[in-house]
């Protein structure tokens, strides 16, 4: 048998040790956290929140980062791909600048909105025309319509929310309203409105609580009954888009959302109505068919 020279051992050892690192890197790499992170729409972020502590506590590699910022907000990070996913209260389609045919749609529910007022104000109906009205700035005393002699203080949301731009395209029908105090998010609009007896805004449902009241509209309450017919329309589905296919990861928590385990149990104590209770659907065009 032939000596092994030392040039062949020494080449030998540095490959074993090599191997070895390799080995302990990869072994590493499956213990790190994978992180996923979710901004947008403000509507649909008590949901997902919720959902993810849950999945979270089921699978202890998985970090989960929730963060509102609104639909727009939503989008724009997605569609750059600078998020993981991207949660909205519209289509993509509806929002400019948007490369909806790169993005991937998956539902996770429906979410329906409400004028809503201080309890102590006294109001609970309107028609359409005194709701236009007031938006638009025609409308300055709650005594025009009904109520106290008291100033009405119009509270709205932020351009680029979708709560906003769903609230002005199938309520009011019109985005022509007036100049008034703006808020980024439905939380601060819920605490300014629960504070303001004068005061009138629109929440998603879940957000409607406490000294809020919601608003009848022409008679028609706004009750999840009423949404699942679209006889109350001012409603839209909760989106959360990915770039392209989601990643494993992304997909197991996004299947976790749609599951029947939460769409019977979070989703309707929050607020929210599952997809599949709707009797009508809504294309990305606003049109309206049996399911």
């Amino acid at each position: 048998m032939k000596p092994i020279s030392r040039g062949v051992l020494t080449v030998g050892l540095a490959t074993l040790l090599l191997t070895g690192c390799q080995k302990q890197v990869s072994r590493s790499s499956h213990t790190q956290q994978t992180k996923i992170t979710v901004v947008g729409s403000t509507a649909l972020q008590p949901l997902v929140e919720q959902a993810g502590d849950q999945y979270q506590q089921n699978n202890p590699k998985i970090s989960i980062t929730v963060q509102g910022g609104g639909s727009g907000t939503g989008l724009t990070q997605i569609n750059a791909g600078n998020v993981t996913i991207g949660n909205s209260d519209i289509f993509a389609e509806e929002k400019s600048g948007i490369d909806a045919q790169k993005l991937v749609d998956h539902k996770v529910a429906v979410v329906a909105i409400a004028p809503v007022v201080n309890k102590q104000l006294g109001i609970k109906q309107l028609t359409d025309a005194q709701l236009v009205g007031i938006f638009k700035g025609a409308i300055t005393n709650w005594q025009t319509v009904g109520g106290p002699n008291k100033d009405i203080t119009v509270i709205n949301r932020a351009q680029g929310s979708g709560t906003r731009q769903t609230f002005e395209k199938l309520a009011l029908k019109t985005d022509q309203v007036m100049v008034s105090q703006e808020q980024d998010a439905s939380g601060t609009v819920q605490k300014i409105v629960a504070q303001t007896p004068g005061a009138i805004s629109y929440l998603a449902f879940p957000y409607i609580k406490g000294n809020l009241r919601a608003i009848k509209l022409n008679n028609v309450q706004p009750t999840e009954k009423n949404v699942t017919t679209n006889a109350w329309p001012i409603w839209s589905y909760e989106h959360m888009y990915t770039k392209g296919a989601p990643d494993y990861q992304a997909a197991q928590f996004i299947h976790f959302i749609q599951s029947k385990a939460v769409q019977k149990t979070i989703i309707p104590k929050l607020g929210y109505i599952p997809i599949t209770q709707m009797k009508i659907e809504r294309q990305a065009d606003g049109t309206i068919q049996d399911r």
